[in-house]
């Protein structure tokens, strides 16, 4: 298939802009190896207009500008094809509020939750969710901003940490049990991976650089990883999504539980994705190649 010219975008201007470099140029190195004419494109240096010299677009900008539907709408504009899901899906999904929302409402399990602000009851909040609990801006990525919290005179500092970088903030039950994620791959569920960290939980330095952090793949025995994959499909399915991505949840005693759906999945040497195609016999360049081969417009 010829792709024609294709832009990698990778950088950006959000709070995973470094990580972002580091999945883009591990996707760069796949197409080149491939024999695509593709080249980095990096919105932060460069004007979106010069886009428009490009036949494709493989999208790895993690978090805000490209995660949320804002480079996917550039796109669509500009009839660009792109990798990945489409404006509505993305935007939604960057949203953990919204997410909740949609999933709640089909019938998909998550944390209880509150939304918190400056004039918030936080004794009152603690005592609703319980403790601990978890605090996070609701459109940020890569555990950017969050805080677990132990006691009830914390989540005031908590709340403040987290709007530092959204002025939405979720306060979310902790959920006892195995943090367990599902990558999608055009419809197909992937094997899942279960995630064992000594941090206190999964936080940006267990995601990227830390070394002990373990990674188990499958991370669920076989009978309860087919059983959740309807699950799965329908947490990605009823948001609008496409192409690829993530899923992260909490598999207790009670269930699983469902936490976020990322929508441009880590693709560096410590990401999931990869990990989860290559269990499932796709090699990281053919990864590569098939989220390339699912690129849309609309």
């Amino acid at each position: 298939m010829n792709f024609g010219k294709v832009a990698v975008l990778m950088g950006g201007r959000s709070a995973e802009r470094e990580i972002s470099l580091k999945s883009g140029n591990a996707v760069l190195s796949a197409l080149l190896r491939r024999g695509v004419d593709a080249h980095a494109f990096d919105p932060a240096m460069r004007e979106i207009a010069e886009l428009e010299e490009f036949d494709r677009a493989f999208i790895v900008l993690h978090g805000r500008y490209g995660e949320d539907g804002t480079i996917q709408g550039a796109l669509e504009l500009m009839n660009i094809p792109y990798t990945g899901s489409g404006v509505m899906a993305s935007s939604i999904s960057m949203d953990k509020w919204r997410t909740k929302l949609i999933w709640q409402a089909a019938g998909i399990p998550i944390a209880n939750y509150e939304l918190l602000n400056a004039d918030s009851d936080f004794d009152a909040a603690a005592r609703r969710l319980g403790l601990p609990i978890f605090v996070k801006p609701a459109c940020e990525g890569s555990s950017i901003g969050i805080s677990k919290v132990a006691k009830a005179e914390e989540l005031k500092a908590a709340y403040e940490l987290a709007a530092q970088y959204d002025s939405l903030v979720l306060a979310e039950s902790f959920v006892e049990g195995m943090e367990v994620q599902f990558p999608i791959l055009g419809g197909e569920v992937l094997p899942s991976i279960r995630i064992e960290t000594p941090h206190e939980f999964y936080d940006y330095d267990a995601k990227y650089f830390a070394d002990d952090t373990r990674y188990i793949c499958p991370g669920l025995p076989p009978e309860e990883e087919e059983r959740l994959h309807e699950l799965v499909l329908k947490s990605f399915r009823v948001l609008g999504c496409s192409g690829w991505a993530r899923v992260d949840l909490i598999v207790g005693k009670n269930g699983p539980c469902f936490l976020e759906m990322n929508t441009v999945p880590g693709m560096t040497d410590h990401s999931l994705v990869p990990m989860a195609a290559g269990k499932a016999g796709i090699g990281f360049d053919d990864l590569v190649m098939r989220i390339l081969e699912s690129s849309h417009v609309g």
